[in-house]
């Protein structure tokens, strides 16, 4: 482990010295690029530098320890410091897991109503409102890309994208069918219904991610419907693009004008092509999908909000939270670390 962490405080020493080069600030994008490696490097080179601080500590207190006027505050100093070194330890460890290269990324979220008619969309709404309020305790920004209201309110589709600091690493376990138990509004008799919304991550694809070649796109113009302001059903502006290879089909209505629709439409089919890339390569891998946290897989059952009992339950790792109204309201942080943690736990017993 020593090794690994020598290699990676030489090579962030190196990238600070080069980031002072005049001929590298004048490059704008080698200094992005350098900048960004070098981001990614700074928490474990933190850590590491307080791992080695505690060290050299620990030989000092050990050599205190030798005087019989200090060896009571020696040994003292020792026990605090023996535990700050474990604590490091397992930082270090954490730190050390491969990342998902995708972590940094922001995200395209998709979620639809799924099983239980109007309630299912109206439940679509209720997860979108949850999402955008995590975003906005994190300070990250959201932005609707498309949606389709439900006739009786929230959504039968909306795609949104979540901009910020590790946006992916955060939301990444958020794929899959999420499953609601309440009483709907619209049902008299006072029964429990289980209705269903599925909710689908990608991270955003860069242009050096995914190539589409434009003779493999369908894109068809047509007029807009629902709400979106005077704009709607007078002009044609709505857009679907149909990428003909993989017969991948994604609509954008949400703004005024065609270019607008048509640019968002296409962040969108880049997402999902990269999405779809990336499942094919955790197939071919087969070990790291077995180890993961849950498919991603669209149909997997993820998650059960039950309202009678004010609890949240995620089925894959066996968490619950009886804090379900909070939740709702943007507080989903404690469910996102709880998985965090768990696919650490995973990971690391993996490596072993």
């Amino acid at each position: 482990m020593t090794e690994r962490l020598d290699a990676i405080e030489n090579r962030y020493n190196e990238l600070t010295e080069e980031l002072t080069r005049p001929e590298v600030l004048s490059d704008i994008n080698k200094t992005r690029e350098l900048s960004k490696e070098s981001s990614e490097l700074e928490d474990t080179v933190i850590c590491y530098r307080k791992y080695k601080s505690i060290l050299e500590d620990i030989l000092s207190a050990k050599e205190m320890s030798k005087d019989p006027e200090l060896m009571e505050f020696a040994k003292e100093e020792l026990q605090s410091l023996e535990a700050e070194k474990v604590k490091l330890e397992q930082e270090l460890e954490v730190l050390l897991i491969p990342k998902d290269p995708n972590d940094g990324k922001n995200v395209i979220v998709e979620i639809r109503g799924a099983a239980g008619g109007d309630e299912a969309n109206i439940f679509a709404g209720d997860l979108y409102r949850m999402y955008s309020r995590y975003a906005e305790k994190q300070g990250f920004k959201t932005e609707i890309l498309n949606s389709i209201d439900g006739e009786a309110g929230g959504f039968s589709q909306i795609e949104f994208m979540v901009k910020g600091k590790n946006v992916y690493s955060k939301l990444k376990y958020e794929s899959g069918s999420h499953r609601v138990q309440r009483v709907p509004e619209t049902e008299s008799q006072g029964r429990i219904q289980t209705s269903t919304a599925t909710v689908l991550v990608m991270p955003e694809a860069e242009d050096v991610n995914i190539e589409i070649n434009p003779s493999d796109l369908r894109i068809d113009i047509y007029r807009s419907s629902g709400c979106g302001g005077q704009g709607v059903n007078t002009t044609d502006s709505a857009v679907r693009i149909t990428h003909l290879p993989t017969n991948t089909v994604v609509t954008c209505q949400n703004e005024r004008s065609q270019i607008q629709n048509k640019e968002q439409a296409m962040k969108v089919l880049k997402a999902r092509l990269y999405e779809a890339e990336l499942q094919k390569q955790e197939e071919a891998l087969g070990t790291e999908r077995r180890n993961k946290i849950g498919t991603g897989d669209r149909a997997e059952k993820i998650r059960t909000y039950n309202y009678p009992q004010n609890r949240v339950t995620d089925h894959r790792i066996g968490y619950s939270s009886n804090n379900l109204d909070r939740i709702m309201n943007g507080a989903i942080d404690e469910v996102i670390e709880a998985l965090i943690t768990e696919d650490q736990k995973r990971k690391l017993a993996g490596e072993e």
